[in-house]
This record gives structure tokens, sequence and C-alpha cells, in this order.
């Protein structure tokens, strides 16, 4: 039988009711558990300092809270402990009543209030937060300005624990806004420009590739495995950035040229083309890209849209090189670079062989 409009426009009514109930329900059971385990971090944290607890006592707290609560989840030592660093992490933020430090056996539930410096948008960013999220954060970054910074990061774009992980390993923080570019010069509104220097990176991790260094010929390979992992190099971008084509063809006086990868980015209402080189960055990467963007927005970009801004990927770069080449071009942009899985960190060089050892060794 088939459904009338109206009835049609009920269901989908009720359907959202009980969705937005369920959203805020979870929510709500997130924010009193993370209540809980700031509540419980305190009164750890004030016992250790004022009765000199030791970790045995924290132990043996754990295993009797388990005799007292057959089969509760989330209270082990090394948990207990991480609610402490939780609670510490968070001290400073936070307005802390009296009630606590003068009645050392009860634990207030009432919930964490922070201090006016800490933005609305901030705090409900901080309470949709699984507790996973928060340690990782916390463990991973050192200054507060990085972990508001991941929080609302996380919060907004929704980032899962894994991808959480990928940007504090990527040091996704020191690196937005930290490319060299010419926005200063080329982009007049000072909107748009500080959002164009938040929307790109000083360096890239494509961890989904495994290409040969220094090897030109790899520069179309470069481009086939980023288009095979595109989500994942989306993920790296930013979740503005929506990706257009790779190869985009421009037709200018009856002559083909080709734009390795393009996207649009919607923070920025913009086209963003990127061109990826496996070697250095040679000046003369700038001036087909400034004939690329002036093509860009004389024939594709839409009348509503900002001018493009276009990113040269490369696999090195020297900054003052960077700088000078900018120097009398008209058109927004940046310079990055991108490192693989195959870099190896600086800790282990010379402790593990080369790969043209390894080749040998395996020959």
């Amino acid at each position: 039988m088939e459904l009338s409009k109206s009835h049609l426009e009920n269901i989908k009514a009720l359907k959202s009711a009980i969705l937005q109930s369920r959203y805020r329900a979870a929510a709500l059971v997130n924010k009193e558990l993370l209540t809980l385990y700031f509540a419980v971090g305190r009164f750890i944290s004030h016992k250790i300092e004022e009765e000199k607890w030791g970790a045995k006592v924290i132990e043996n707290l754990s295993a009797d809270l388990q005799l007292e609560l057959p089969g509760l989840r989330g209270f082990s030592a090394t948990n207990i402990k991480r609610m402490r660093l939780f609670f510490e992490s968070w001290e400073e933020q936070t307005v802390i009543s009296p009630t606590l430090s003068d009645q050392l056996q009860e634990i207030d539930l009432e919930g964490i209030t922070f201090r006016p410096t800490v933005s609305a948008q901030l705090e409900r960013s901080f309470f949709g937060l699984s507790f996973s999220h928060h340690l990782e954060i916390i463990q991973g970054t050192e200054k507060i300005e990085e972990r508001i910074f991941y929080i609302q990061k996380t919060a907004s774009e929704f980032w899962s624990l894994s991808t959480l992980k990928n940007h504090l390993n990527n040091q996704t923080f020191q690196k937005t806004g930290s490319l060299p570019n010419n926005f200063s010069k080329t982009i007049t509104n000072d909107d748009i420009r500080q959002k164009a220097l938040q929307s790109f990176k000083d360096e890239y991790l494509l961890d989904f590739i495994n290409i040969e260094d220094n090897d030109d010929k790899d520069e179309r390979v470069l481009e086939s495995e980023i288009v095979q992992n595109i989500k994942k190099f989306l993920m790296s971008l930013g979740s503005d950035f929506a990706f257009i084509s790779n190869q985009f063809r421009l037709i200018v006086e009856e002559e083909e040229y080709f734009l390795d990868l393009l996207f649009f980015n919607r923070r920025l209402q913009c086209l963003v083309a990127f061109e990826l080189k496996t070697g250095k960055f040679k000046p003369e990467y700038m001036g087909k890209m400034n004939f690329y963007l002036s093509a860009l927005d004389e024939y594709v970009k839409q009348p509503h849209e900002h001018p493009s801004i276009g990113i040269i990927l490369c696999k090195e770069k020297k900054n003052k090189i960077v700088e000078f080449s900018f120097r009398d071009f008209n058109k927004a942009m940046g310079v990055s670079t991108y490192k693989t899985s195959t870099v190896l960190p600086a800790a282990y060089k010379g402790v593990l062989p080369d790969v043209e050892t390894l080749k040998k060794l395996m020959d």
C-alpha cells in the first residue's frame, strides 16, 4: 500500500526525534563517565599527595572494588592511575570546590566546572570525546594549546582513535599553518587568508604509499597511489576537502594541460590544485603552477568562489629557495613536503641496514 505524504512526514519527524534523543543520551552518558573519572582522579591525586598512597594501595583498592562490585569494568589499577593523570592534566583549567579537600572521604560528582577562560565551544568538545581520546591527547602533547587543538579537531571532524593517533604522530599541530606560502600578499581578505593558513600543513604523512626516492618516473606512481587511497589522502588533508579529479584537463589556446590533483575546499570556497614532485623543489615549478591557477580562475572557477590556491607537494624543499621563488607571482601558492612509511626515524639511522644492504642480503 502506498503511504501518504503526511504519513511519510510523520515517520520522518519521529525518526529524527528518536535519533536526536539517542544522541543526547549517548552524550550525557559520556559526560557522566568523564565526570566520574575526573572525580575519581581528583580523589586519588589528593590521597597520594596528603596520605602518600603508593602503587600497592591503588592495586589493593582496584581488587577490593572488584569484590564489592563483581563484573566492574574500567577500574583496573592502570585505569585508576590514568584517571589521576586525566584530573591533573586539567586541574589548572578547572574550578576546584573546597568540599573535597575538607572531606576526603567523599567524592563530589556535581560535574567538571571550567574556568571562565575556557570557551563554551571547547567545553562542548571536551565532553564529546571518549576517555580513550582524552588519554591519547594528554600523553601525546606537551602544551595546553596543543591539547585544545586536538580536542577541537577530534570533535569537529569526528576523528576515530586511530585517526587521532596518526595526527599526533604526524605532529599536525606543529605543522598546520607553517608551510612556506605567499598568502599574505595574494589573499587580501583577512578571514580567508587566516583560514587558508590553517588549511595546509608544512608536511603530510603519506604512509599508505611506497615508492623509491628520487625517481622522476615515480611521480605518476605517487599520483596513482594517492588516487587509489583517496580516502586516506583526504583524511591527511582535512575534513573540508572534496576530491574533483586527477589529471584534470585544461585547454588554453587549443593546447591541453593536465593538473595532477584537483580539489575543492568548502571552508575556503575555492579550488585547490596539487602538483606532485618526487624530488627536490625547483623554482621553475612556481611558473607552471601560476599558469594553472590563472587557467582555473578563468575557465573553471564559479563566480561566487574565491580565487584558486596551488600547493606543490614535493619530497624535499629549502625554505629560502621557496621564499625567493614566490616573489612577483600574484597567485596564492604554498610548498609542502611529504614523507612515507619508508622514511626511517633519525634515532634508528645507522642501527638498521639501508634498503640497498637489505637487497644484497636477500639476493
